[in-house]
């Protein structure tokens, strides 16, 4: 009789385990879409069995066990990083490349080809008024493209700054997300798995921003070092980013246009270091490319080198001419003015001076020997030049501007294809990642119908029992 009981008592444990097996099988399917949310499974103990001293076997509800695999976690949040990173690039670096016109129809390329051929026409009818005109007019024309250029390239950088400001904003907000995940885990809720799938949510999320460390503690809480080394999280204390426009005292061109700086809590900077997500793509952005054309503190910019280069030369030409042979000679006045103080704004500054005028143009080269329409000859000879002193870079002016579009289309082009390389490479790691905690409907189907089985079974052996223990008592009876 005792036995009996023993027994009946061991299967109602039996039913409560499948119960508790059911019931993680089921969250596992309510949750299979939760962002963040990794399987759980429900473990079994094996009870003694040994009938001599009254131990019916059986198996009772173990520990909830969480399948989260960490190291495939960190490899997505790289591969989110990573992703990020390259999606920023593309499309800042899109949006620069638009501003290039390298088909000779608009901006740079048609106002130098214009003035190319007003040199050549003047060269050809030195003293026409009209060509004259028409070589003041593509002066203009060329000083305002160069003014545009600049401008749509400085109001680029501008758009850089804000998006980078929102993107600091964006990362302190996410973090201190997760701040107050860590608090609710302080307060004894560590093993709770809803909040364990926000925290992993949250984290994957940020990583689209910023490269990051990200380690799990055993009270719960999760520390995030930025790069490896700058703490953005410890426990419940947040340390937050800052960015701001910063000018070094040592600058070669201190009238340059600052740069961005990403500074730690400490005042710290520590934008060199920072370099994945979107955060880094557009401090490359900022400081290397857009830098590259409109000059920085350490380099006057390629535009205003161009600029300055055809202005200087021009002038030098014209200068070095006689408007009338005399007596006395009349020597030739410059075309373009700019700031000469300011290397890294030639560009921006580029106008043709207004006291020119159409009889102010030296035409003259005083040679020897003398050559009448000698100045325009040699301006004209700009567009393809023999010397040196009419090139830039070694090359002709026309080919450095469209190396200045090249190399943005470069730059375009390899971030297009580590695009479409981070896309695979995320995509392989979310799918191992699935592997280890990814909830599958077929097999949690499979584990739900195995157990309801289980469950009937032994409820059938239950009602065996209390038919035999009812009979027992019936027969005592």
């Amino acid at each position: 009789m005792s036995n009996l009981l023993a027994s009946l008592l061991s299967s109602a444990g039996t039913l409560e385990a499948y119960g508790r097996v059911l019931e993680t099988a089921q969250n596992n399917v309510s949750n299979a879409s939760t962002p963040g949310y990794a399987k759980q499974r429900m473990g079994l103990d094996a009870m003694a069995f040994d009938p001599a001293s009254g131990a019916t076997g059986g198996v009772r509800a173990g520990e909830l066990q969480n399948s989260r695999n960490e190291y495939a976690e960190a490899s997505v949040r790289q591969q989110t990083s990573g992703s990020g990173h390259q999606d920023q690039l593309v499309n800042s670096l899109t949006s620069i490349q638009s501003l290039f016109d390298i088909s000779g129809n608009s901006g740079i390329p048609l106002a130098l080809n214009n003035l190319m051929q007003a040199f050549s026409s003047w060269a050809t009818t030195p003293g026409n008024q009209s060509v004259r005109q028409t070589v003041l007019d593509g002066a203009s024309q060329l000083a305002g493209a160069f003014q545009q250029s600049y401008n749509a390239l400085a109001n680029k950088a501008t758009d850089t700054d804000q998006q980078i400001h929102d993107t600091v904003n964006e990362i302190n907000r996410r973090v201190a997300e997760i701040q107050n995940y860590n608090q609710i885990a302080l307060q004894g809720n560590k093993d709770d798995s809803g909040l364990n799938a926000r925290m992993h949510a949250s984290l994957e999320e940020l990583s689209q921003y910023v490269s990051f460390n990200a380690t799990f503690q055993s009270d719960g809480t999760v520390s995030i070092m930025l790069n490896g080394q700058t703490p953005l999280l410890l426990e419940d204390k947040q340390y937050q980013l800052s960015a701001a426009l910063y000018s070094p005292a040592d600058a070669t061109y201190p009238s340059a246009p600052a740069a961005m700086r990403i500074q730690a809590y400490d005042g710290s900077d520590i934008t060199a270091a920072t370099t994945g997500g979107q955060l880094g793509a557009l401090l490359s952005v900022r400081n290397q490319t857009l830098a590259s054309y409109l000059g920085d503190a350490y380099q006057p910019g390629s535009l205003n080198q161009l600029a300055k280069q055809i202005a200087s030369r021009a002038n030098e030409l014209l200068s070095n001419g006689q408007i009338s042979a005399g007596p006395p000679a009349v020597p030739g006045v410059p075309l373009f003015t700019y700031d000469t103080t300011n290397d890294a704004g030639v560009a921006q500054s580029l106008a043709v001076d207004t006291s020119v005028t159409t009889d102010s143009l030296a035409a003259i080269d005083p040679g020897p020997p003398s050559v009448s329409n000698g100045v325009p000859l040699a301006l004209a000879q700009l567009a393809n030049p023999l010397s040196d002193a009419d090139k830039i870079g070694g090359v002709s002016y026309s080919t450095f501007y469209g190396q200045l579009a090249a190399k943005v289309g470069g730059q375009l082009n390899e971030a297009a294809n580590g695009q479409q390389v981070q896309q695979s490479l995320l995509s392989q790691a979310k799918s191992l990642r699935d592997q280890y905690s990814g909830v599958s409907l077929d097999e949690e189907a499979t584990i739900l119908v195995q157990f309801q089985r289980a469950y009937q079974a032994t409820s059938r052996f239950i009602t065996v029992l209390n038919q035999l223990t009812q009979e027992a008592i019936n027969i005592l009876q």
